[in-house]
Formats: structure tokens, C-alpha cells, sequence
């Protein structure tokens, strides 16, 4: 046992990570099903019906689930925030901006609320701001997020300068990675790109084949997607996707690609067309590992594969 599964009602401290665009409440409520915890990714665009319709779906599996909101855009989208604790979910999680100001909200409603950090001064601020559990996310991970700090270096440092309990996230797709974190002191493994391909998944078809085709060094970090789609996240948060030839054209050229709506529409048409050479598809460096498609039950087994019991791994 450890925090994560005595204050969530889990069997196993598997978290599925909150991916806008991928995870909705089928692979929540499957994830959750199976004993970990599923977790909705709600975008900056997300209408609250959605969260609602979505968390009912994850409620179905009769096991708690979880949420992931984006700090940045919920300034102009409150109802986001409104939507995800009416949904009652067993986590929350607001990351990437100032969550800050949501902290005293979200726990007066009884909800636990976590937030990802990519440095040791990102946990320290969290512990701080008063989150019940920080998620240390290595640069490995995919989708957005610091690109600063591996994940075994930065969990080594955050579980020495934190009291609160602490997730880990980042490249974390085999049994060894679950077992890895666990033992190096994290309450629980916070899981992306493992479960991508999963049927469960909102991943479309002609993606599910690019991602079970990349190799260990198919992905590429940085700003290029971002800017081109003209979404607003903050500078220090680029993301990590599968390398194309669309950020290829664009890697170092972010500052022509601001001026330049002829790709951005291009982008646009291309997301709308699934066509993944210039569309992104965010995936972390463990990517290489996903070798099937399977159902997310299946993953979550093997994932549970890594636990060994521990005495006294129930603090942090």
C-alpha cells in the first residue's frame, strides 16, 4: 500500500495520465477498472458538457477516477474548473501556470488535487501553495512540460525537498519503470504514452499506426506545434511529440512560424485531414516500447507486473 492507493481506494499506484485529445472516460473508467486510477485530459478548449458527459462515462467503472486541467486557460475558461469538481472526481489535477489560486477552491470542495513540476523550485512552490500530491515529471514525458531534468534525478531531489507525497512521471512504460519509481520512494507511477494505442484511447487509427511504428528516438521537444496551432502556453512548457516534417521545416525557426498564417492554417488542415506528417502527435520517449495495441486492462496488469509488497511504503 502506499498514499496514493489508501486516500484513492486503489489496487495498484498506476495513474493514467491525463492526455487532452486521448483520454476521455472510456480510458479512464478502463484504467480505473482495472485498479489504478484513469484520468480525463480536458484542453484549453474543452466545453464543461464535455467534462460532464466524460466523467460519467469513467463513473460507469464504479471506481474512482481523475481529472487534469490546465492552469493556464482556465483565467478564461472557469467553467472548466466548475465542470471538473462538479464531476466529483477522485483527483485533480491543474498544472503548467498558476494553480496557485485554485489550491483553497478545489480542496474546500474535498477534492485532491496534484500538480506536475519539471524542477526541484517548481515543488518546492507546490508544497508550498498547499497541492496534496506533486507529480515530478521527467523531461522523458510526453506531451508539455519542462524539458530540464531527467526524471531519476529530478525524483531523487523532489522526494528529498518535499514532505508531501509524490508522483512520478516520465518514460515510465515497462514494469521496471513502475518498480524503479516505487523503490526510489514515489506513491505512485503517473503513465502517458503506455497507454496511447490503447483501443480505450481517442487515438485515431492512422496515429495509433505512427506510434507503434516509432522507435526510441522518434520524438522531438520543443514550441514548434504550439505556436503553429496559436495556442498560448506558456514559453517554458513546450511539448514533446513524434518528430515530422512539419517541425523539422519549423525547428529552429519558431520566430518566422509567429508571422506565418499559411502554416498555421496548413496545420489546421492537416489535423482536420489526420494527416501526420505535419499534424502533431504527442508521445514521450518511451514510445518505442508501445509494440501493440492493446486493451488498457492489459496494460495496467503488466504495469502491476513491477510491484513487489514493501514494508513501510505507506508514507510518502
Amino acid at each position: 500500500m502506499s498514499w496514493l492507493t489508501e486516500t484513492l481506494g486503489l489496487e495498484v499506484p498506476i495513474v493514467s495520465a491525463p492526455m487532452a485529445g486521448v483520454a476521455g472516460g472510456r480510458l479512464a473508467g478502463a484504467v480505473s477498472a482495472a485498479g489504478g486510477l484513469g484520468m480525463i485530459g480536458v484542453g484549453p478548449a474543452t466545453r464543461p458538457e464535455w467534462i460532464a458527459q466524460q466523467s460519467e462515462i469513467a463513473r460507469a467503472s464504479g471506481r474512482p477516477f481523475g481529472i487534469g486541467l490546465l492552469a493556464w486557460s482556465l483565467s478564461s475558461r472557469p467553467d472548466q474548473l466548475e465542470a471538473a469538481l462538479s464531476a466529483r472526481p477522485g483527483l485533480l489535477s491543474i498544472s503548467f501556470g498558476p494553480y496557485e489560486e485554485h489550491v483553497e477552491t478545489v480542496r474546500a470542495a474535498g477534492v485532491v488535487m496534484a500538480t506536475q513540476v519539471g524542477t526541484p523550485d517548481e515543488a518546492r512552490a507546490a508544497e508550498a501553495a498547499g497541492v496534496d500530491v506533486v507529480v515530478a515529471r521527467g523531461l522523458e514525458g510526453g506531451g508539455h512540460g519542462r524539458n530540464d531534468v531527467g526524471l531519476l534525478t529530478l525524483l531523487q531531489v523532489v522526494l528529498d525537498e518535499v514532505s508531501v507525497p509524490v508522483m512520478a512521471a516520465g518514460g515510465i512504460v515497462r514494469p521496471s519503470g513502475v518498480s524503479a519509481v516505487l523503490a526510489a520512494g514515489a506513491t505512485g507511477a503517473w503513465v502517458g504514452t503506455a497507454f496511447l494505442a490503447c483501443p480505450e484511447a481517442e487515438t485515431t487509427d492512422e496515429a495509433r499506426a505512427r506510434i507503434l511504428d516509432a522507435g526510441g528516438t522518434s520524438t522531438a521537444y520543443g514550441r514548434v506545434f504550439d505556436i503553429g496551432q496559436r495556442l498560448e502556453w506558456p514559453p517554458e512548457y513546450g511539448g514533446r511529440a513524434l518528430r515530422n516534417g512539419f517541425f523539422e521545416r519549423w525547428e529552429g525557426r519558431e520566430a518566422a512560424l509567429v508571422r506565418d498564417d499559411g502554416a498555421a492554417e496548413e496545420l489546421r488542415d492537416a489535423r482536420g485531414r489526420r494527416d501526420f506528417d505535419v499534424a502533431p502527435i504527442y508521445a514521450g520517449q518511451g514510445v518505442g516500447m508501445v509494440a501493440a495495441s492493446r486493451p488498457a486492462a492489459d496494460v495496467v496488469a503488466e504495469l502491476a507486473g513491477g510491484l513487489e509488497p514493501r514494508e513501510g511504503s505507506g508514507g510518502r
